[in-house]
C-alpha cells in the first residue's frame, strides 16, 4: 500500500538564492497524525504550499500515489484539505451552511448530495447548532471548528492544518484539540503550540532553515530539551519541570 504523502528531496527558493526548502524528504502513512514544528522561517508554510502545488518545488511529491504537478492539481486537491490559520480567509460566504455547501457543489455534487455531506460533517463534530449561523456573528473558536467541518464536507483523505489553535481562548482551544484527536484522516499539523502537538500527534517532524532536522515519535522529540532549544523552540509547557 502506498503512503498518503511522499516527499523526496524537495528544494525551493523564493528568490533563486536563499533556499526555503533544502532536500526535504519524509513519508506519511495513511491515518497518521504528524506534527510539523520549527521556529519562524523554518519552512513549514512553504512545505504546505508545495504539497498543495501552490509553489513549484523541485523534487518529488506524491499524494496517495499521485505526483503533484500542473496536470494533477485538481486531483491532488480533492485528496488534501487545508485548514488555514486565519478562518476569515476560509469562511467567506454569509453563513456556515453556505460555506460548507460551496466545496461539494463545486466538485459537481447535486444539491441533495452536498446537503447530506454538510449534515454528516456537522453531526460528526457535534456542530449542528452552527449550521445556519452567520459567519460574522460566531466566535473565533466556533469559526475555526466550522472551518474544519467545511473541509470534512469535501471528504479529503488527508488534512493539512496551519496553526489550528492560534489565538483561541483555553475553552475553544480544548474543543479544537478534541476534534483533531477524533479525526480519522491523515493529518499534518503545523504549529508553535507544542502542547497541542503532544496531545494530537503520534509523530513529529522538526524543521530548521528549510531542512528536516528530526523525525520521530512525538514523545521522544518533544521531550528532548537540547534538540528543541538548538532549533529555537522550548519544551511543551506541561513538560517544563
Amino acid at each position: 500500500m502506498t503512503d498518503m504523502i511522499d516527499c523526496e528531496n524537495l528544494r525551493f527558493s523564493y528568490d533563486g538564492e536563499h533556499a526555503a526548502l533544502k532536500d526535504v524528504t519524509f513519508h506519511i502513512g495513511r491515518g497518521e497524525a504528524v506534527g510539523l514544528i520549527g521556529g519562524n522561517g523554518a519552512g513549514k508554510s512553504t512545505l504546505m504550499k508545495a504539497l498543495l502545488g501552490l509553489i513549484g518545488a523541485e523534487g518529488d511529491i506524491r499524494v496517495d500515489g499521485v505526483a503533484v504537478g500542473k496536470g494533477t492539481l485538481a486531483q491532488v486537491r480533492r485528496k488534501l484539505g487545508l485548514v488555514l490559520q486565519n478562518s476569515d480567509d476560509q469562511m467567506f460566504m454569509p453563513t456556515v451552511y453556505e460555506d460548507m455547501l460551496f466545496g461539494p457543489l463545486n466538485y459537481g455534487l447535486s444539491r441533495p448530495e452536498a446537503e447530506a455531506r454538510v449534515d454528516e460533517a456537522l453531526a460528526r463534530l457535534g456542530l449542528q447548532d452552527l449550521k445556519h449561523r452567520h459567519n460574522h456573528r460566531i466566535s473565533g473558536g466556533e469559526k475555526r471548528m466550522a472551518a474544519i467541518a467545511t473541509i470534512l464536507a469535501m471528504r479529503p483523505e488527508a488534512i493539512l492544518m496551519d496553526e489550528p489553535t492560534s489565538a483561541l481562548d483555553p475553552f475553544n482551544r480544548r474543543l479544537v484539540i478534541d476534534i483533531i484527536r477524533h479525526l480519522d484522516q491523515t493529518r499534518l499539523i503545523a504549529s508553535h503550540d507544542l502542547d497541542m502537538i503532544l496531545d494530537t500527534c503520534d509523530r513529529v517532524i522538526l524543521m530548521n532553515a528549510g531542512r528536516v532536522v528530526a523525525d520521530g515519535s512525538a514523545d521522544a522529540v518533544l521531550r528532548d530539551r537540547a534538540l528543541l532549544e538548538a532549533n529555537r523552540l522550548e519544551l511543551p509547557l506541561r513538560l517544563q519541570k
